[in-house]
């Protein structure tokens, strides 16, 4: 399968779970790839899992801040040639509770971390590449944003934004960059341990797939929105739920 050759990619928060997930069907089908994380040890290893330099290189940094935006578009384009994808995948909830009662500062960071990066992200994708040259953008929200999630509502919040930020942008950018969403309900990573940990077969029960999402599922999802046979496809948000929301669960 190379229907991602000779193209390069941007893959945020990838040095495990969902982003690693991604980059690796993105290699696969004949990508190079850039990814992003805080830590650099991970992402070393996340690189050679991936294949060593020829294939993917790392650019550590937290997503949110500007100067690691400008850092890893640059990288990618002086080490690969171009910047035709985008996955805005890193995120964050560092808050469980109610959102009533949320800290102010808390929730700020969500929101420059969910929301304001990935346009941030996309704004300089934009002006380094893809703007002249076209590209496709997908944002990893959750079905979080599109229900009520008690617990982790202001995560939920913030992934409601980036979904209604992904409309607008696809208005916006068309017809250079196509951008999408996909809301995946709970995945078998660290980050969301704490929703099933324990109580895996519990909590799959209320799915009618009987099972948690894997990284691999929501991979596959991405790499097709981002390819030529998406290419009639802007402004929307795929639902990858083992069908969990049929019955109103997350």
């Amino acid at each position: 399968m190379n229907s991602f050759k000779d193209r390069v990619a941007i893959v945020t928060g990838a040095s495990r779970g969902i982003g690693l997930g991604v980059a690796k069907e993105l290699v696969s089908r004949g990508a190079k790839v850039c990814i992003t994380a805080r830590k650099p040890e991970p992402l070393a290893e996340a690189v050679a899992e991936l294949g060593g330099d020829d294939v993917a290189i790392a650019v550590a940094g937290k997503a949110d801040n500007p100067e690691h935006q400008d850092e890893a578009v640059a990288t990618a384009i002086d080490r690969f040639g171009s910047l035709d994808l985008l996955v805005n995948n890193a995120g964050i909830n560092p808050v469980y509770g109610p959102v009533i009662d949320v800290d102010d500062a808390a929730a700020a960071k969500l929101m420059a971390v969910n929301v304001l990066a990935p346009l941030a992200w996309t704004r300089k994708a934009r002006d380094a590449w893809m703007g002249e040259h076209g590209g496709a953008v997908v944002n990893v929200a959750s079905i979080a944003g599109l229900r009520a999630s008690p617990g982790i509502g202001m995560y939920g919040v913030t992934k409601a934004a980036l979904i209604r930020l992904t409309v607008e942008l696809a208005a916006e950018l068309g017809p250079k960059i196509r951008l999408n969403a996909v809301a995946p309900a709970v995945v078998k990573t660290s980050f969301a341990t704490a929703l099933y940990e324990g109580r895996e077969d519990e909590v799959a029960a209320a799915y009618p797939l009987k099972r948690l999402g894997v990284p691999e599922d929501i991979a596959g999802a991405v790499a097709f929105l981002l390819s030529e046979e998406a290419g009639w496809i802007t402004g929307q948000t795929l639902v990858l739920d083992g069908g969990v929301s049929l019955g109103g669960g997350l």
